[in-house]
């Protein structure tokens, strides 16, 4: 990367894949990706090559293993944050209800909107409502970020 990774840069990368179609798997925009594919394409776009590639999984997968994976490798290439600081240009992620795996992963566009890609729809820009807030497990930054 030759400029400065900003929330702003981050923010703008989330952005224009807004109406990329939701595909298992997939990180190519425009195209099709699932949320972790988003957070791969900005990480892409914005730093460079992905620090590791996931290996293939299933929609069940977190259920299947029981294990914190998606957690795991945030914890290994990314900055935790406190959940109630978070900001613009962080990655959010999510269990869908206690005790469960976190397993879904969105892009804040600010203390109260996110960036994300679910199943069934597209990418898209939404309120980080009380319901999602309610399920919020781990923030993180991008390495590298400047301000």
């Amino acid at each position: 990367m030759t400029h400065p990774l900003t929330r702003a840069s981050l923010v703008a990368e989330a952005r224009d894949w807004i109406g990329t179609p939701y595909r298992h798997q997939a990180s190519v925009k425009g195209v099709g990706c699932d949320c972790l594919g988003l957070v791969r394409g900005v990480w892409r776009a914005c730093i460079g090559d992905e620090p590791e590639k996931p290996s293939p999984y299933a929609p069940d997968w977190a259920e299947a293993r029981g294990e914190e994976t998606l957690a795991r490798a945030a914890f290994r290439h990314l900055v935790p944050v406190a959940r109630d600081d978070i900001g613009a240009g962080d990655v959010l992620l999510f269990r869908w209800r206690a005790g469960f795996i976190a397993k879904h992963v969105a892009i804040a566009a600010s203390a109260t909107h996110m960036i994300h890609a679910h199943d069934g729809a597209a990418v898209c820009e939404i309120a980080l409502a009380p319901w999602w807030r309610r399920r919020l497990a781990h923030a993180f930054r991008f390495p590298g970020v400047t301000d």
